[in-house]
């Protein structure tokens, strides 16, 4: 008979119908990660972020005390699933606010038009010569007067048709080479791949096989993850497929992953994570285009430094700690199998190099899909995710820098923040008489704020007098301000009987300030250390999802980009799938790519005795030197003046 320690218990997830087999004692958050379920859970199971609530409708468990239920939700039998035991056979309701259904996954490559602005970026030219190519070779057969060798025979071959200095052969291709070469009379397609100044001869297939050759670019998201399916002999984009990386399970950052995986001894399990995540989409788009896994030959993944760790199962733990670095910023070329990705057996796998532990590959493919590296004028890119990345300079120069202050814009540590699914409010409007309006994604009913609906909130309740430059709340009369769980908080949305209230807290604003702060303080302490004010800039180019969709005379209102002219802001999508696909298809972009990674000065903030007192200056609406923001002042006198 087991022991009451090891006694095997159920648990029965609703409305999904799954059930698990978990020990006792454990927690409900376990329970959800064995099931595969996702319950938002931004602090990994530390119990502080209060996201991870779920309702126990049947079932004995020990939870312990939390402020972060209110006495309502308590006595619904809501608790914290990271903070709950399981001491009996259970069934648990997970809330629809948990959902992952698709949202604004910024899967397209091409550059967004948004609002008024219709420029389309050019980034550099690359003639295509994909990193894998498929090249049909005639040889003729050996005589008695030619002796070559069929593995010389081979390279000479493919020497005729490419300048490969060096040439090597796999061992299980040079078992099997002479067999296909006779039973075909000697024309096969040799499959070759670039791997640093080698040319390796992938696999030799018999007859002409080179009008089938595929490659998969992937951006490896921290929150999402996007591949392309790219015809390598055309340079089309088949098709495109998104999906969340559930690795989110573990912690909404990759910092908080990085520590689960420690605390519980789970490297292997994230890494299967990701790797079915990027394997699904593989045979989803695959299967869509009648295309069979073995033809696809080649996969460029840009992430960022941690994700990339993740993927190849390499040690991630001193990102975390001084002196931050990393396992490895130049990963070479790898077999696609090594790391569990289901293309053909042989095919090659690429990575796009970091700069640093905190500006990784898809930083750089940034720059590459932009263009920044080649421009003559000054050029400033902002990408802001999970993190926000910066990348200051031009041809001449370039230099980078990290802000851990973005995720609040993708709802994290604030009280109704959500991804960008249905329901979330992706526009935020309020009229000289505070009447307000909203807009949602998908058109459903409002149910909490997505980045840029949390930007345009803050923009708009400073702009009408609710918080003022510190972002605190007026003394104001208006019955949505009210004293809440959590401070005064002020109601956006009101409750209708099915559906709650939405609302944003003192907290929230507190936290969404911060956000900003990081964002626009590492620009600052860039744009100081080289002497650069706004107007020397030629271009601000804004990256990632939440940069596609945001306002932008809001994030200038609030400080959160330089005050430039809107002339000179480009929405440029999702750069790190761009540059993804130009180094698929030219082995010239991806040196390019390397070369940008090593030119680049990575400026470490952390360290920075400026950045600090920049972010100080910045915790205020928009900042505390007003005579930064000279144009928004006026066009602040202006609509208070028409109003």
């Amino acid at each position: 008979m087991k022991s009451g320690k090891d006694k095997c218990l159920s648990v029965h997830f609703e409305p999904m119908g799954q059930k698990v087999e978990v020990q006792q004692g454990e927690s409900i958050l376990d329970a959800a990660h064995k099931a595969n379920i996702y319950l938002s859970s931004i602090c990994g199971g530390d119990g502080y972020c209060g996201k991870c609530k779920v309702v126990v409708d049947k079932g004995h468990y020990q939870s312990r005390s939390t402020n972060l239920l209110t006495p309502d939700e308590l006595a619904q039998d809501m608790v914290l699933a990271c903070q709950t035991k399981i001491l009996s056979d259970m069934i648990v309701t997970v809330p629809k606010r948990h959902g992952l259904e698709a949202g604004h996954i910024l899967a397209a490559s091409d550059v967004s038009e948004c609002r008024q602005m219709k420029r389309q970026l050019k980034g550099p030219a690359f003639a295509i010569d994909p990193v894998v190519r498929k090249i049909f070779l005639k040889m003729s057969a050996p005589t008695v007067h030619d002796h070559t060798a069929d593995h010389e025979r081979l390279y000479l071959a493919i020497r005729d048709t490419l300048d490969a200095p060096i040439i090597q052969t796999g061992f299980r291709v040079l078992q099997t080479l002479s067999s296909v070469m006779k039973k075909s009379s000697y024309q096969v397609t040799a499959t070759v791949g670039q791997r640093g100044g080698t040319l390796e001869v992938v696999e030799v297939q018999a007859g002409d096989q080179s009008g089938r050759n595929y490659g998969v670019a992937i951006d490896l998201g921290t929150t999402t993850v996007v591949a392309h399916l790219v015809d390598l002999i055309t340079g089309k984009v088949l098709d495109k497929e998104a999906t969340y990386n559930s690795q989110i399970n573990f912690g909404e950052d990759y910092i908080r992953r990085i520590i689960y995986a420690e605390e519980h001894d789970a490297f292997d399990q994230l890494q299967d994570r990701i790797v079915q995540d990027v394997n699904d989409l593989l045979t989803t788009i695959a299967a869509r285009q009648c295309i069979g896994l073995s033809d696809i030959t080649a996969c460029m993944v840009a992430g960022n430094t941690a994700m990339i760790h993740f993927l190849l199962n390499l040690d991630p733990t001193r990102i975390r700690r001084e002196p931050y670095v990393a396992s490895a910023d130049f990963v070479p070329p790898i077999r696609a199998a090594e790391a569990g990705i289901q293309i053909n057996k042989r095919g090659l796998m690429y990575c796009f190099p970091s700069v640093a532990a905190y500006v990784g590959g898809d930083i750089v493919a940034g720059v590459l899909a932009t263009g920044l590296n080649e421009s003559e004028g000054l050029c400033l890119l902002v990408d802001i995710g999970t993190n926000g990345e910066v990348v200051l300079g031009n041809r001449d120069w370039m230099m980078c820098a990290s802000s851990s202050a973005g995720p609040a814009f993708e709802g994290s540590g604030v009280k109704h923040g959500m991804r960008a699914v249905k329901g979330a409010i992706e526009q935020f409007r309020m009229s000289s008489t505070r009447r307000i309006t909203v807009r949602t994604i998908g058109n459903g009913h409002p149910v909490g704020l997505c980045g840029s609906g949390l930007l345009d909130t803050l923009a708009e309740l400073y702009y009408r007098g609710v918080i003022d430059r510190t972002g605190r709340f007026l003394d104001i009369p208006d019955k949505r301000l009210i004293e809440g769980d959590e401070g005064l908080q002020f109601q956006l949305v009101a409750p209708d009987g099915e559906h709650p209230e939405v609302v944003i807290t003192q907290i929230d604003i507190n936290n969404l300030i911060r956000s900003k702060a990081g964002v626009f303080a590492a620009i600052r302490v860039l744009m100081r250390a080289t002497e650069i004010s706004p107007g020397d800039l030629d271009a601000v180019y804004l990256a990632g999802g939440f940069g596609n969709f945001l306002n932008i005379q809001h994030a200038l209102r609030i400080g959160m980009l330089p005050d430039v002219s809107l002339e000179k802001v480009w929405f440029v999508g999702n750069t790190s799938i761009m540059g993804a696909n130009a180094a698929l298809l030219s082995h010239q972009a991806l040196n390019v790519s390397q070369q940008i990674a090593q030119s680049m000065t990575y400026v470490d903030l952390m360290s920075d005795p400026s950045y600090m007192e920049e972010f100080i200056r910045a915790s205020f609406l928009p900042h505390t030197d007003l005579s930064l923001f000279p144009s928004i002042q006026v066009k602040q006198a202006e609509s208070a003046n028409q109003e």
